[in-house]
């Protein structure tokens, strides 16, 4: 209370008392996979495809990620954190690379050759040119660097060390004669980069490149066979809470609401993994999503599997229960940048993105089902209704394809055992509605805890309630029906008090979808209608 001393008017500012609460967001993913380019492990933010592709670069073979973020951003996502997984293969590509070259390797004039990832060729008027990659120097060198050696006759004439580190301009390259830093410019399609040599250089667009030679990746490359690794630890999915790493390191983002891991199938269709490093990442990511308890893991089927072969893998390997896990199937073609052809990929990151379109297209409470899946041209399998009649109960949301009505998620149930908890959209409304409960009453913290601040607790709550219910998120005539909100003496006793404590009991009805529609149609006549009056 301020103190007066000098007569005259004074005007002050005060709490009104009402802090209305303010949703949250609920449509932001998080992919785990692998990339041709980019940070490991740490996640990263990105906001559209092109910010992707500057980072991680674009389409690559064999990789999932890709597919899943473009097919996320395509069907209506924002923003999305990207986890880049696989490093011991990548981080260890500096010194692959160096055993493979196995020396020093001419540089011909006028026709590039391929070396350690790098499309080399002399610069005009430069002969006698040979280009070597060795390994850093010294007793403990740093796992992302390695050097390329260029050489004219037996003299080294320029010496380079690159580090497999990206910043968002590109790679970083130190010229150690001089010690001059150097920032090397990529081509927006993440295939090369030029490093400032008087020597060689990297060819642009319109260098002429020999068929047999294939276009290179940025350095370092990834081993033959694009950036999926030989074998793959489920340890590093799983990641380390101290190093923010993987799955761990998820955990300090709040604003995820769904984790996707669609390389975990490239891993296993090319045997980086087995099936049962499959069934440990995946309980890895649904153990996750239940500790943080506000976002649903999306998660894939192995590859190549009838309706059958599902519904044993979901109930003899997979049978997982969780009402923050969900299950698609079957894969979906998309055209695939990179091939020039369609391509088969895990549904995931299509889902994840039509979600993200529902929330804001009718809300988080509209189950996101019964919408089209935009860039797919086709199934892996066509399933029938019999074949949807075997897995619809037991959690497995199908993806169908209907003539004339285009490919859609026709399913959108949790893999719960619990009726409850049984659909998704039921789901992600509470997570939304504790999310924004919590962080829109973090005021009532040190407050007072007295009648005041337990009203002023209904009254914010009931507000935010109110609204939800008039946007159709809760089921009832009225919003009595709809909810409850409970905080007073009843609930907060003296002992509760005494402990620092104020308990807000609240109680939705939440609406559940419209899973089987039935219309009952009989024949009458006039005369059982007489009767009848």
């Amino acid at each position: 209370m301020p103190t007066y001393l000098t007569p005259g008017v004074y005007v002050e500012e005060v709490q009104s008392g009402a802090r209305p609460i303010e949703g949250v967001g609920t449509a932001v993913a998080a992919f785990v996979g692998f990339a041709r380019g980019g940070p490991f492990h740490e996640p990263t933010l990105v906001t559209n495809w092109d910010q992707y592709t500057q980072v991680f670069g674009g389409f690559a073979d064999g990789a999932y990620l890709p597919h899943a973020v473009y097919g996320y951003f395509a069907n209506g996502g924002g923003a999305a954190y990207i986890v880049r997984v696989g490093s011991q293969a990548s981080e260890g590509g500096a010194g692959a690379a160096s055993a493979a070259a196995g020396g020093p390797q001419e540089v011909p004039a006028g026709r590039p050759v391929e070396l350690g990832g790098f499309l080399v060729s002399a610069r005009p008027g430069v002969s006698g040119v040979s280009v070597e990659i060795a390994d850093v120097e010294g007793d403990n060198p740093p796992e992302d660097r390695f050097k390329v050696l260029v050489r004219q006759g037996d003299q080294v004439a320029e010496t380079y060390e690159v580090s497999t580190r990206k910043s968002v301009k590109g790679y970083f390259v130190t010229q150690t004669r001089g010690s001059k830093l150097i920032e090397v410019a990529e081509r927006r399609d993440g295939t090369q980069t030029r490093p400032e040599s008087r020597t060689v250089a990297l060819p642009d667009a319109a260098a002429p490149a020999t068929p047999a030679t294939p276009a290179a990746p940025a350095a370092p490359a990834a081993p033959a066979g694009g950036p999926v690794p030989a074998r793959l630890d489920p340890a590093e999915y799983v990641g380390d809470a101290g190093a923010r790493t993987g799955f761990a390191g998820l955990e300090t983002i709040d604003e995820i609401t769904m984790v996707a891991v669609p390389d975990l199938m490239s891993a296993y269709e090319r045997g980086a993994i087995d099936d049962e490093g499959v069934r440990t990442v995946q309980l890895a990511v649904i153990a996750h999503c239940e500790q943080m308890g506000d976002r649903v893991a999306v998660l894939d089927t192995p590859p190549g599997l009838n309706a059958q072969a599902v519904r044993r893998w979901r109930q003899d390997e997979a049978g997982y229960d969780s009402r923050f896990a969900t299950l698609y199937y079957p894969w979906v073609r998309v055209f695939d940048p990179a091939s020039g052809r369609n391509t088969t990929v895990p549904p995931s990151g299509h889902v994840a993105g039509v979600w993200a379109r529902s929330d804001a297209e009718r809300g988080v409470h509209k189950a996101p089902a019964n919408e089209v899946i935009r860039g797919a041209v086709d199934l892996e399998l066509r399933l029938s209704k019999g074949e949807q009649d075997l897995l619809n109960p037991i959690g497995v949301n199908c993806v169908r394809a209907f003539p004339g009505r285009g490919i859609r998620i026709w399913g959108a149930r949790t893999l719960s055992s619990d009726p409850a908890w049984r659909y998704l959209n039921v789901r992600r409304l509470f997570n939304y509605l504790e999310e924004s409960i919590l962080l829109g009453t973090q005021w009532v913290v040190f407050e007072p805890n007295d009648d005041r601040l337990w009203s002023s607790i209904r009254r914010n709550v009931t507000a935010f309630l109110t609204e939800e219910w008039r946007r159709g998120a809760l089921f009832g005539r009225t919003a009595a029906e709809a909810f409850y909100v409970k905080c007073d003496r009843d609930n907060n006793p003296q002992e509760s008090i005494d402990q620092g404590r104020v308990v807000c009991e609240i109680g939705v009805s939440p609406v559940k979808p419209a899973e089987f529609v039935v219309f009952r149609l009989a024949q009458f006549s006039d005369s059982t209608s007489l009767i009848d009056e």
